[in-house]
């Protein structure tokens, strides 16, 4: 029988995020040249996180919001993000397609899933990963305020220095440089998705 109140032997108490027996899982990130330097490391993603979702749970008291995360870089940092707010949130998901796999956009943005959930008077939050040329999120504001919600706007762990069409953002995790990264949700031809961290990403560029 396990006692699920002891950590065992191999899973020690106090233990970092995602780690196990005080391995992070992350060595066999150690080897690959595609993986370079850490943009944002893990401890300063969990803090961001804890201080954004004492900040939407202060601006949606009395209107819990339905938060929209966009698939499928968006899951993790979404995942997180809903258990740092204290209040009763509902979940929906939908995914675009703008990159495939490569690492510059094609500026064509289309819907590959849409929402189950009809927005008509609901206070939605956007979830995104990375904020880059704007160019998607822009198109995401359109068709979503076109379902006429109550109130919409965004919440974003990433937003590159470099975008230039940014709508106003509500809640931003970090600025960072221009760089493609990967990690925590953002892939490179859906690779490196499992990283704990944000990276640069250093392999052959699409």
């Amino acid at each position: 029988m396990i006692d699920a109140s002891s950590p065992g032997p191999d899973k020690g108490a106090g233990s970092p995020r995602g780690s196990w027996g005080g391995r992070t899982g992350q060595d066999w990130a150690l080897d690959d040249p595609s993986i370079g330097d850490v943009v944002v490391s893990e401890d300063d993603i969990g803090r961001r996180i804890d201080e954004l979702g004492a900040r939407i749970s202060a601006d949606y008291q009395g209107r819990p919001p339905l938060l929209v995360g966009v698939l499928k870089g968006a899951f993790v940092f979404m995942s997180d993000l809903a258990r740092a707010i204290s209040l009763p949130v509902e979940f929906d998901f939908m995914a675009v397609a703008s990159y495939g796999s490569s690492t510059r956009t094609s500026g064509v943005v289309r819907i590959v899933k849409d929402l189950d959930t009809d927005l008509a008077g609901r206070h939605v939050l956007l979830v995104e990963d990375i904020i880059d040329s704007g160019l998607t999120l822009a198109f995401l504001l359109r068709n979503l305020a076109a379902r006429h919600p109550a109130s919409l706007a965004v919440c974003a762990l990433l937003a590159k220095d470099s975008a230039q069409t940014v709508p106003e953002l509500a809640y931003v995790g970090f600025r960072i440089p221009p760089d493609f990264v990967v990690g925590y949700g953002l892939d490179i031809a859906e690779r490196y998705r499992n990283l704990n961290c944000i990276r640069r990403y250093a392999g052959p560029v699409g």
